[in-house]
């Protein structure tokens, strides 16, 4: 059963809040409220987001500065933010929102559709890095068993066909995945982030062909995954 991403939703109105919800709950992700920038920060001290949607105009701690924090903590600076906000005080204001780190700067009213279509292609991405991170996880295994005799080297040849039709699956849905992108003409940040992502899986894939018998090179190291 596949995990869903979380999404967290950051306004201090409560009817704004519902509005998102009803906006977003098409994609059948979970959403997660906040009325607050701390009451954000809260939240993101527990749990892993895969997009933010955070107003700017807020009482006490603002978007600008909530995002800040945001981008200081190890742990939560590479979660994609989505500033909203009601006012649009020309090329500075949007400016000082990328500057903060957002990857997308939208005015209220906003159309529900678009709002939508961007938010579902980070739950995408989202989605493909957690799957890499879990054949990350596999291949790790099978080379820690390899070194110890464990278990995993009983059929390492089972195993690493196992592993390799799994990667295959992901990256054939991270190569549709940045087709679609190219089509769409979607954000830079969008079309970055998926970029990276086709880079991982690259990396991943050289260290399981090394794995193969006869590559010569049973020892190798699986890449960073951060």
């Amino acid at each position: 059963m596949v995990q869903k991403a979380k999404i967290l939703l950051v306004d201090d109105r409560p009817e704004n809040l519902l509005a998102l919800e009803a906006i977003l709950s098409a994609l059948d992700q979970t959403l997660v409220r906040a009325s607050s920038g701390e009451e954000a920060l809260k939240a993101l001290l527990t749990d892993d987001f895969a997009v933010i949607l955070l107003d700017v105009q807020m009482p006490g701690m603002d978007g600008f500065e909530t995002a800040a924090h945001i981008k200081r903590r190890e742990r939560t600076r590479d979660i994609p933010i989505i500033f909203l906000t009601a006012i649009n005080h020309g090329p500075h204001h949007t400016f000082r929102g990328y500057a903060a780190g957002a990857v997308d700067y939208i005015s209220k009213p906003f159309d529900p559709w678009v709002l939508r279509a961007k938010v579902s292609v980070f739950v995408e991405l989202y989605m493909k890095n957690c799957q890499l991170r879990e054949q990350a996880a596999l291949l790790r295994l099978q080379l820690e068993g390899g070194d110890k005799g464990g278990v995993a080297t009983k059929e390492p040849a089972g195993l690493l066909a196992e592993l390799s039709a799994r990667l295959a699956a992901v990256e054939e849905q991270a190569e549709a995945l940045s087709k679609q992108l190219d089509e769409e003409s979607a954000d830079a940040a969008a079309v970055a982030t998926a970029a990276h992502l086709e880079r991982k899986l690259t990396g991943l894939r050289r260290a399981l062909d090394a794995l193969e018998p006869g590559s010569g090179n049973g020892s190798a190291s699986v890449p960073s995954q951060n």
